[in-house]
């Protein structure tokens, strides 16, 4: 069957819906679907970018520059000459798009390559000037341009460098000079493989260093030679000085929360009150995004367009409808910034933007094609972006929003028709809680993936926050943004934080109720793919066909049958070991462990955390056995020597499967399976299934493999360390 060669007429058949067919016919039967739905194909293109994006960000080895160029050139030619000639058309441009997708990401690696510090240093002099200022609950955080760093070369000085107070900023705001001293680490590593890469967001980010100030910086007058900062950073100024003012006029965790729904500074909200929020399913209200956006929009556009209605003069002879939405458009432009361009806003900024401008130029705006414009100019700009949760999880709740509404619009301007007051208000708390449910089953997958937890009463929490959020608070948010040059902030922002202190009460009450929260293991990275793949296929198309996706999202549940935890885990500096309990629980080394590294393994094994190893006895189950020189621990059939004192090595080597130990160990011990200090300084953190057929092991980095925010210039390739070698 060739639908595209076939008679206007016969087409017209096979893509009819309600042609009847044959068995044996499937074939048929989606190609007809698919040549009746190819006003949908170029929605298909940001799909297509962003596996290419994914692709380059899967490989284990850097590619060459030359690659990612010469795929979108030779493909990019392919494409154009399909599109003249009318033939091929389809997988032409499909492989384009995925060779652009590769090539933005790999060039933008070359693009932000900077210095990274290698090894522990300090205390140090450190002179630079503030980039951002990070509040804290305890503390402050400061991004430094650093211009001098005491015992560093410029050729080995990171561009940007991340350094904790133990107090707060005082007057320091972004843009000041300052010296201090500091002890500067490398950008940790992941804590296992497959969590968080925080090493890949610092590179892309350009920090190449973290760490935390001794003593109080000082300010200092700019250097002669420095150059001037960017615009951005007046941005970030006035950002810090408008949070400032705002946890001045409300103390305490309501201020910290009109902080982020005003500026985006979520840092110095209480951990508490952000797990509430969290466990509540409202966190999206913590976060800028198309929620505030649109709010702020809405009551922009009509405020504008009721005043610009009361000048008979502009009302009568100029269109002040394009006038609103023009001067709506500044000002959302506006809280971006003010929100500091995370992507969650500037997704909402591009896709409340088109309809703005849809408005400009008296067109229709199409939401579907919104969002895939949104996704795609994201991608081109930031690929980095697109392997993050924030990018995933913003993209996947408004696209299962807008193929919802898309299906129920004819149904619900039939519930809304002749609708009085009453109906209309149980109408819209109707749409908040599908609203609600669409969301958290569109971002269920990457919930799961990257945190583990999912709230079960977030349609009760968002039916009675949303609007408290959209009626109240916000319009109070807006007019306080207004109301600050003129120094009158507080007369508003007490009424907003009425309405926080309320949307808080409410989150923390729903956390109470029994089974608030369901915790689940980290889904493996197939499921998650198959997943999203299946959801997209049910977003993009509009037909019956559409319900296919259903298939690759039961399969991607069904890994997390397989999703097993490991039964050993050791940390990157040896300094913490995990071993688990018959019960599922972790026990943990009772050396001083990374409490943020065990608290990344219990989360991703949705465990628990139990007591830590006896210096001598027995733990409850019996797996595990001590003495002073060390453990053994037995599970599945096998044992496992845990090191604490080289003495031991000779002894526990015999007669056990694996042997950890936090000194080398491959020299003393020759038979059994040996993971020492230098195969966690080389490789990163393990993590160890043990099975009666075998012992299988996984390493950061082995997972990572050689990438430029990955390996150290020294232990990486000639090609790579030349690459990004400081310039």
């Amino acid at each position: 069957m060739q639908p595209i060669e076939t008679a206007d007429g016969k087409f017209a058949e096979l893509a009819a819906p309600d042609r009847k067919l044959r068995l044996g016919d499937l074939g048929g039967w989606l190609v007809a679907n698919l040549f009746a739905e190819r006003e949908r194909w170029p929605l298909w293109i940001p799909v297509l970018v962003g596996l290419g994006d994914g692709i380059y960000f899967w490989l284990t080895l850097e590619p060459p520059l030359w690659l990612g160029i010469g795929m979108v050139a030779v493909f990019g030619a392919a494409a154009t000459a399909a599109i003249r000639a009318q033939r091929f058309v389809v997988p032409s441009v499909a492989v384009a798009a995925v060779a652009i997708g590769f090539a933005a990401a790999e060039l933008q690696a070359w693009a932000v390559a900077a210095p990274i510090l290698q090894h522990r240093l300090g205390p140090v002099a450190v002179e630079g000037r503030i980039v951002a200022i990070d509040p804290l609950p305890e503390g402050a955080r400061l991004v430094i341009a650093p211009h001098v760093i005491d015992r560093l070369d410029e050729a080995h000085r990171p561009l940007r460098l991340r350094v904790r107070l133990r107090h707060d900023a005082g007057d320091l705001v972004p843009g000041d000079w300052l010296r201090l001293k500091a002890v500067l680490l490398p950008p940790p590593a992941p804590a296992m493989p497959g969590a968080y890469d925080f090493q890949r967001r610092a590179f892309f980010d350009r920090l190449g260093a973290v760490g935390f100030a001794l003593g109080t910086p000082e300010r200092i007058a700019a250097p002669d030679d420095a150059k001037p900062g960017f615009w951005h950073g007046a941005v970030e100024a006035m950002r810090a000085g408008m949070t400032r003012r705002i946890r001045a006029a409300l103390p305490g965790t309501t201020g910290d929360i009109a902080a982020a729904l005003i500026t985006g500074e979520t840092h110095t909200i209480p951990p508490a009150d952000a797990g509430a929020f969290r466990d509540a399913g409202l966190a999206h209200i913590l976060v800028i995004a198309g929620l505030h956006m649109g709010m702020v929009a809405g009551i922009a556009f009509f405020a504008f367009r009721a005043g610009l209605a009361l000048v008979p003069a502009i009302a009568l002879r100029y269109p002040t409808k394009k006038w609103a939405a023009a001067l709506t458009l500044v000002v959302i432009f506006l809280y971006m910034l003010l929100s500091g361009a995370t992507v969650s806003s500037r997704r909402a900024f591009v896709m409340t933007g088109l309809m703005l401008l849809a408005i400009l130029v008296d067109r229709l705006n199409l939401s579907a094609r919104a969002i895939a414009f949104a996704a795609l100019a994201i991608m081109l700009v930031t690929p980095e972006s697109a392997a993050g949760p924030s990018f995933q999880m913003s993209f996947a709740a408004v696209a299962g929003l807008i193929a919802f509404y898309e299906a129920m619009r004819p149904r619900l301007a039939e519930w809304h028709l002749h609708a009085g007051v009453l109906r209309r208000c149980g109408l819209y708390l109707l749409a908040v809680a599908f609203t609600t449910m669409v969301t958290t089953v569109s971002t269920m997958p990457f919930t799961i993936y990257h945190f583990n937890r999912l709230p079960l009463f977030s349609v009760v929490a968002n039916a009675l926050a949303v609007p408290i959020t959209g009626f109240w608070i916000m319009p109070w948010a807006l007019a306080s943004c207004l109301l600050m040059p003129l120094g009158l902030e507080e007369l508003t922002l007490t009424p907003m934080g009425w309405g926080i202190g309320l949307v808080a009460a409410i989150a923390h009450g729903v956390t109470q109720w029994p089974a608030a929260v369901l915790t689940v293991p980290s889904m493996p990275a197939a499921g998650l793919i198959l997943m999203s793949l299946g959801g997209l296929w049910i977003c993009i198309w509009l037909r019956r066909w559409r319900w296919l996706g259903l298939a690759p999202i039961a399969a991607g549940c069904l890994t997390l049958l397989f999703a097993r935890p490991p039964d050993i885990l050791v940390a990157a500096d040896s300094a913490s070991v995990a071993v688990r309990a018959a019960d599922g629980s972790y026990l943990f080394s009772g050396t001083r462990g990374r409490r943020m590294t065990e608290e990344t393994w219990v989360r991703r094994a949705a465990a628990e955390t139990g007591p830590r190893w006896p210096m001598a006895g027995t733990s409850a189950d019996g797996r595990l056995s001590c003495d002073a020189r060390g453990c053994l621990y037995q599970a599945r059939g096998r044992t496992v020597a845990l090191i604490r004192d080289g003495a031991a090595l000779t002894e526990d080597c015999r007669d056990v499967d694996l042997v950890v130990s936090p000194i080398a160990a491959h020299r003393a011990c020759r038979g059994p399976l040996v993971i020492d200090r230098i195969d966690t300084w080389r490789r990163g953190g393990h993590a160890i299934w043990l099975d009666p057929d075998g012992i299988r092991v996984e390493t950061v980095g082995d997972w990572r493999g050689v990438r430029p925010w990955a390996a150290a210039p020294e232990r990486a390739s000639s090609d790579l360390a030349s690459r990004y070698a400081p310039q």
